[in-house]
């Protein structure tokens, strides 16, 4: 896709991922990159970071539509990454995940279509699919959203398409870094569920999984990264052994609000009609309409798949595997070095 003087808008763009997708676009020609959010802190941090004329901030929130106006007037494409991510917090303010993740992300692709944006990408998690906890639902909600605005709103006005990823490792909120500070300070590390399962990612791959649905996303279409996994207890053996602590104990404290033993990346029927893209999954939309005679009289594709995609049955990393993909972790290089960095987003 050329991005040689085009306008590129990344929602929640001050967290971790906004900060990588700068790093591999400030050089493709882009006339612009523009920053929506609401912690002016954290865009100051960035601008102060980057110090580039082609950056561009704006205070606003997803909430409120009246803001989006003017950050969306003039932009070619578009990367919707702001979110309510944190699973207890939601599962506490369930409606204030209503309001980012579901209503939210309807007021940006309304106003990605009112503006004449081209493509927009929208970020959900594994934690959509048959989800039990706020987060989880409200993020299903979400690619509902943009699953029904992609039948109404024409392709040739605006094409919508959605990510769909697990654990993105040592962002905030996840288990490496606060494992890594367990173990500065000595322990014990704190483990919700030896045997639970969670897919595993870096940063850089959740970027160039957004960057393979621009690049190649049809409207309604639905991307999703083929991941390893490892049990939690096997992530902190791993990151004893990064830090030599083998004196630090392990402390099972049970799961928390809104956990799953096993995360899934596609569900049942997603994986029968899901398309082999190599790296990545593909779910094609559903295109039929509400006439459901037409498709009694033609008949239609049956699921005959019973097989989901889960962290329980990828590819499973033992202590070693998972070691090699944690220690080559910027948090973890600098932990090592003697300081700790809280993670971005």
């Amino acid at each position: 896709m050329q991005l040689k003087d085009k306008v590129l808008m990344i929602s929640g763009g001050t967290g971790s991922f906004g900060n990588a997708v700068l790093d591999k676009f400030l050089d493709k020609g882009l006339k612009e990159v523009r920053i929506l959010s609401r912690d002016e802190k954290k865009q100051d941090d960035l601008r102060k970071k980057y110090s580039n004329a082609k950056i561009k901030f704006f205070i606003g929130d997803v909430r409120d539509p009246s803001s989006l106006e003017l950050p969306f007037e003039g932009v070619d494409y578009a990367f919707h990454a702001a979110a309510l991510k944190q699973v207890p917090s939601c599962e506490f303010s369930p409606l204030e995940a209503v309001k980012t993740n579901i209503i939210g992300t309807s007021n940006v692709i309304d106003a990605a279509y009112k503006c004449g944006v081209k493509k927009i990408i929208c970020l959900s998690t594994d934690k959509a699919v048959y989800p039990i906890n706020a987060m989880g639902i409200s993020k299903a909600m979400m690619e509902k959203v943009f699953v029904a605005k992609s039948r109404q709103i024409p392709s040739s006005k605006l094409t919508i398409c959605g990510t769909r990823y697990g654990n993105v490792m040592a962002s905030r909120g996840s288990v490496i870094p606060l494992f890594a500070k367990q173990i500065m300070n000595g322990g014990p590390i704190t483990i919700t569920d030896p045997s639970m399962t969670r897919f595993l990612m870096n940063l850089e791959e959740a970027v160039d999984l957004v960057l393979y649905a621009f690049e190649n996303g049809k409207t309604g279409e639905i991307f999703v990264q083929k991941s390893p996994a490892a049990t939690i207890e096997t992530i902190a053996k791993a990151m004893k052994e990064i830090f030599d602590a083998e004196n630090i104990k392990i402390k099972d404290i049970g799961t928390r609000h809104g956990e799953k033993k096993h995360e899934t990346l596609l569900s049942k029927e997603e994986f029968a009609i899901a398309e082999d893209k190599g790296d990545y999954f593909m779910v094609p939309p559903d295109i039929r309409d509400l006439n459901y005679s037409n498709f009694i009289d033609k008949g239609s594709k049956k699921l005959d798949n019973e097989i989901d995609y889960t962290s329980e049955n990828t590819n499973r990393l033992d202590v070693a595997q998972t070691k090699s993909l944690i220690e080559e972790l910027p948090l973890i290089r600098n932990a090592k070095k003697g300081y700790y960095l809280e993670p971005e987003s």
